[in-house]
């Protein structure tokens, strides 16, 4: 049976945000990247349904239209472009790592901030072009 170490007191795991675990980015970015990641599917769905009520009837359509283009539904669409545009930055860096490149930590921590900053500058690029 495992005896209880006389030594300093650990927590169970590493992944305890908060008092035990110091946030790191290279966690942080890989989190966000599966969080955009299933943002994404709902966003997509909401798309889908957008669609299938154009292709229904005109009623169901101008219902489906009024909730996409009202004030709620410009913030989900501009924050799915920003979980496309991060999620799409987030994989060429996975893309870089299968590589054998930037493994170090300073390149790697460089990397998570250029897709939060490019994610970010793309959006706001794409709100304006759009």
């Amino acid at each position: 049976m495992a005896e209880k170490s006389k030594g300093v007191e650990r927590p169970l795991s590493p992944f305890m945000i908060g008092p035990y675990y110091r946030p790191q980015l290279t966690s942080m970015s890989s989190i966000l990247t599966r969080i955009t990641g299933n943002a994404l599917i709902v966003s997509t769905l909401l798309v889908v349904w957008w669609l299938f009520a154009a292709a229904t009837s005109e009623s169901y359509f101008n219902f489906a239209n009024a909730i996409l283009t009202s004030f709620v539904g410009d913030v989900v669409m501009t924050l799915s472009a920003l979980g496309i545009w991060y999620h799409f930055l987030a994989g060429l860096r996975h893309l870089y790592f299968d590589a054998g490149h930037g493994m170090d930590i300073p390149t790697a921590e460089k990397l998570g901030w250029a897709c939060i900053i490019g994610s970010v500058v793309l959006t706001i690029l794409t709100i304006v072009i759009v």
